[in-house]
């Protein structure tokens, strides 16, 4: 993606089923659930690099022991701050206690992070501050142990005001108005409810407080929490807690918006939000990695029972398909081929921008994410250029020379490496002019292979605001002098915010929109925005459940194409001298290549929760008015 985006987190959960002393005999070390988050947390760095936390929980500690420890950043390279204060207060404890080296029961008892539950986080900061207290995980304190609660996700709710409100209704408190606080303080308010209900009854049998607590622990059905909890929320999130008694879980919302996959064997439960992040870390098969259902939580008890318990009844999939275009690592085998196959399916299109010249025609990719599906529409291409040479020759074949036929056969698809990102540009001067001129220098380019006559093909994953590619790359491109430069979307026209975590959250950032405001110009129809304006307005104090999505209405005038056409000129400054022509996947070659994540709202407005709907009307009500806040 060529428009810097930021985007989801990521979470890592490891519950190891065995005594410390097995993976100590096994592996030579007790430090093999802190390793195996290092790694899982490190393969989900591309999910969040604004900061990154950790948690452990050990097991049946003895009253005075201290049983959660809990490390957060904010640094440039969060994951390794992290480590490194891990690693540095470890060696130093066993340096100073040498009889800790080899013994597991004294590093268990003494040394912080060591232990049998895990919980680790990788942020991404979609809006808000980026201070240490917005990194999770975050934790709920209490004596009674089976009352602390640690809570990370991966994220967002499109109903904050209302948990917020339902918590004040209940009593409590709340310190800060924000997503993560307002999910933790729920769940926390029912854990809170659980424990004492269960208090109560063993009371009433004659339980003092010292013999209820481990049985409190046992008892204690962490899916009724999770159902009491999470029945008013509404967004994407997959959820992720620990409670201090050492059950954990993770839950996924009833639409699989948010992505979540476990494992589990006799040794570990494990959950990440990548698949391959848990193949590469405990070396295992695809097939042995599963998909958590929608609506579902994996539970994993104290006792090391685990289940699969539906929270909350799921609704029709609609699993981010951004996932598979651009922000999971495209490490994962199904992933891999979706790109693969997203390329392949806009072929046809670019054939017809440069009137199926191949042999004039230079392919190539922007930013390297973009590679795989350059590889799928590669493949298109050699297709179709074996079709051209098959064709010349049959056509030929009556006259054909051995030096015509070696001509031929000599045809090959020119592929380059066209840009090269050099630095990263440092915002130190402030002017708009000088500014633009260091964007434009970003990439550079390899000069000497493309010719004057020739067109030049770009893929990129998407183009969210367009910016990048018109202070950047068509600038860049252009100095290569070719006749034509077609850039080309792996994904659709994105022209609705998202609400579900990534960072999309205003109408006028995004090239489709502002294009479609400039046709609505051109053709004297621009009454229509106040129009939609009007209707939003009219729903801001109804139920989520009767809000419609009127900003559908600002795009119905005009057809796919010529909302790209448009596109096309607001990406090119005056002195651009090539003809530039951009080219979008359509939804349903998306729904081809991506079957299983069919979650769309960016492109076509279907938000999969009412919520959603809620949060367009108030982007659009937002720009109209000239408000700069966030629509959630």
């Amino acid at each position: 993606m060529s428009d810097a985006l930021k985007h989801e987190c990521g979470i890592a959960q490891v519950r190891l089923l065995k005594p410390l002393e097995y993976y100590k005999e096994k592996y030579g070390t007790a430090f093999y659930g802190i390793n195996k988050m290092y790694l899982m947390m490190e393969k989900q760095h591309n999910r969040g690099q604004d900061g990154a936390g950790f948690a452990n929980i050990k097991l049946n500690t003895a009253p005075g022991d201290r049983y959660i420890s809990r490390i957060r950043s904010n640094e440039a390279q969060p994951i390794q701050d992290i480590f490194e204060q891990i690693n540095s207060r470890i060696n130093s404890e066993i340096k100073e206690n040498p009889e800790y080296a080899n013994d597991v029961s004294l590093q268990k008892k003494h040394l912080p992070y060591v232990g049998e539950v895990y919980l680790g986080h990788v942020r991404y900061g979609t809006f808000g501050k980026n201070s240490i207290e917005s990194v999770h995980p975050f934790l709920r304190q209490n004596n009674w142990m089976h009352r602390n609660l640690i809570v990370a996700g991966n994220f967002n709710m499109t109903n904050v005001n209302q948990l917020f409100n339902s918590l004040v209704e209940l009593g409590q408190h709340p310190k800060e108005k924000a997503d993560t606080v307002t999910v933790m303080e729920k769940i926390g308010h029912f854990l809170d409810s659980e424990v004492e209900k269960l208090y109560n009854k063993l009371k009433k049998q004659g339980f003092s407080k010292v013999e209820a607590s481990p049985v409190i622990a046992k008892k204690l059905n962490v899916a009724k929490i999770l159902k009491k909890s999470a029945k008013t929320w509404d967004g994407g999130y997959a959820m992720a807690g620990l409670l201090g008694h050492g059950d954990s879980f993770v839950l996924r919302d009833p639409a699989g918006i948010r992505p979540a996959y476990y494992y589990k064997d006799d040794e570990v439960v494990v959950v990440a939000s990548e698949r391959p992040v848990i193949q590469t870390a405990f070396n295992v098969d695809f097939n042995d990695v599963h998909e958590l259902p929608p609506g579902n939580a994996i539970i994993t008890k104290k006792s090391g029972k685990v289940s699969i318990k539906e929270i909350l009844k799921p609704l029709e999939r609609k699993a981010c398909s951004f996932e598979r275009i651009y922000f999971s690592r495209g490490s994962d085998a199904e992933i891999y081929k979706e790109r693969k196959m997203l390329g392949r399916l806009l072929m046809p299109e670019v054939l017809k921008s440069i009137d199926h010249d191949t042999i004039n025609t230079v392919f190539s990719f922007i930013p390297n994410t973009a590679e795989t599906s350059f590889y799928g529409m590669v493949e298109a291409a050699q297709d179709e250029l074996n079709k051209q040479k098959n064709d010349a020759i049959l056509e030929e074949k009556e006259t054909l020379t051995d030096a015509r036929l070696k001509e031929i056969l000599a045809h090959r698809l020119r592929t380059e490496k066209i840009a090269i990102k050099d630095v990263k540009l440092r915002t130190f001067i402030t002017e708009d002019s000088s500014r633009d001129d260091l964007v434009a220098h970003v990439y550079d380019v390899t000069y000497g292979v493309v010719r004057p006559k020739d067109n030049l093909v770009i893929i990129d994953d998407s183009i969210v605001r367009g910016t990048t590619l018109k202070k950047s790359i068509i600038k860049m491109l252009d100095r290569l002098n070719p006749e034509q430069i077609v850039i080309v979307s792996s994904a659709p026209q994105i022209r609705y915010p998202d609400c579900y975590g990534i960072d999309m959250a205003r109408l006028e950032d995004l090239v489709a929109f502002r294009a479609t405001l400039e046709l609505l110009k051109d053709h004297n129809k621009y009454e229509l925005v106040k129009e939609v304006y009007e209707k939003c307005k009219l729903q801001v104090d109804l139920a989520d459940e009767e809000v419609k999505n009127f900003v559908k209405e600002i795009y119905e005038p005009f057809s796919d194409q010529q909302i790209s056409d448009k596109i096309s000129e607001l990406i090119c400054d005056k002195d651009v001298n090539a003809k530039v022509k951009v080219i979008y996947q359509t939804v349903d070659n998306l729904h081809k290549a991506c079957p299983k994540n069919l979650g769309d709202w960016y492109f076509t407005g279907n938000y999969p929760t009412f919520g959603g709907n809620r949060v367009v009307n108030r982007a659009f009500i937002n720009f109209f008015e000239g408000n700069t806040d966030r629509a959630y």
